[in-house]
């Protein structure tokens, strides 16, 4: 396992109140960048851990590199220990439903005034504005903020295939967190942030918000969108396998005509430009889609290998266990699950001085850590033990 002298966030002490995805992919961030992460969670355990279909996968996924400990909350008790907690913390994480965390006396307002220099940052469906009240999900953001229209076929809006937007509201408040990190060694003063799911999604739909913009037409969704190439598309080889290949420019076009013997498209001088092959794009793709289904798999991706031409495989997730880039290049973790089981799990996709982030921690099971963290605020271990008789701590 990676130790923490090397992380980058080496010293950074942060607490996360936090369920589902959005706030611990903001936690997982932070802390795979080497930030010591307290996941306070209630004495039962996050119910996240507990999910199942789609929702097996993420207590595993996005709790790695943390902290457990396990406290009532709403306890005199256990505010007293998560005060203590926060006193000495740069940053908290909260991604529960709008003043949730106020009522119980975990705000800002009320957190920064036991330390100043305190980050707050909130995950939120939607930031200030006449929606901030609403309950939002993933799914409820994709909807209102056009990607679902966008993603499936016309009169059939469609989420994505993964939390694409929980995650990158996630993001969207680490970018948050680390600036106010900035700010703060200026000026010695903390601050509260926010990122939300609607924003995030509408961020993401700008590119179709400026093309209505530039055009005076509105985007089609992708499945039924002109595209901005002539070759852009998924082809079926000879073995009914599925590849998507893209040619994007002009030297790619010359390129793809030599490599796939294409001489009629070499000796038509209308489609040396981009404009002139997408006007006939018809023309083009049944010829293409041909020449691809007379090829191998194996055959077809040497050549767009060799090429240097822009193609990729359909991959399935579990396909991609046994990706060779991912297995040598450290981008798969070998993370141990709670329940003993080890799982192959993707790493922070940044490297550093040439590193990738590793592993420090696996994750954690309900409390593991709850004793070392008390200890750690000066509990000696007669006061830790009635902690956990009284069912303050877990």
């Amino acid at each position: 396992m990676e130790s923490i002298q090397q992380a980058p966030l080496s010293g950074i002490q942060v607490v996360e109140f936090s369920h589902m995805v959005m706030g611990p992919s903001m936690g997982l961030i932070l802390a795979d960048l080497g930030a010591d992460i307290i996941k306070i969670e209630p004495i039962a355990g996050d119910k996240t851990r507990n999910l199942r279909g789609s929702g097996a996968g993420y207590f595993a996924m996005y709790n790695r590199n943390k902290r457990s400990v396990c406290i009532d909350m709403k306890s005199q008790r256990g505010r007293e220990i998560v005060h203590d907690l926060v006193a000495k913390a740069d940053v908290v994480i909260e991604n529960f439903r709008p003043g949730a965390l106020e009522k119980i006396g975990y705000g800002y307002a009320e957190l920064s005034k036991l330390n100043p220099e305190l980050i707050y940052c909130s995950a939120r469906g939607f930031l200030q504005g006449p929606y901030e009240h609403r309950t939002a999900l993933d799914e409820v953001a994709q909807m209102m903020g056009g990607l679902a229209y966008m993603t499936g076929p016309v009169g059939r809006p469609l989420r994505a295939g993964a939390s694409v937007i929980d995650v990158m509201g996630g993001m969207f408040g680490v970018i948050g967190i680390l600036s106010a990190l900035e700010m703060r060694h200026r000026t010695g003063k903390g601050q509260c942030i926010s990122s939300s799911l609607f924003e995030s999604t509408v961020f993401l739909v700008g590119q179709h918000m400026a093309q209505y913009a530039v055009t005076g037409q509105p985007a089609a969704p992708m499945p039924s969108r002109i595209s901005a190439w002539a070759v852009y598309d998924v082809f079926s080889t000879a073995q009914d396998e599925k590849l998507f290949v893209g040619v994007v420019s002009d030297s790619q076009w010359k390129i793809f005509c030599q490599e796939f013997d294409f001489i009629q498209f070499s000796a038509n001088p209308s489609l040396d430009s981009n404009a002139g092959r997408v006007e006939q794009r018809d023309h083009i793709i049944p010829l293409v889609a041909d020449k691809f289904a007379s090829l191998s798999m194996t055959e077809l991706t040497e050549k767009l290998e060799k090429s240097g031409l822009p193609y990729a495989p359909i991959n399935k997730p579990e396909q991609l266990l046994e990706d060779v880039h991912l297995n040598n290049s450290g981008g798969l973790l070998q993370v141990e699950l709670p329940n003993g089981r080890t799982a192959s799990l993707p790493a922070l996709p940044i490297s550093m001085a040439g590193k990738r982030l590793g592993l420090r921690r696996n994750v954690p099971k309900a409390g593991q850590h709850s004793r070392e963290v008390l200890a750690q605020l000066g509990l000696t271990g007669e006061q830790i033990d009635s902690l956990f008789e009284g069912n303050i701590v877990s």
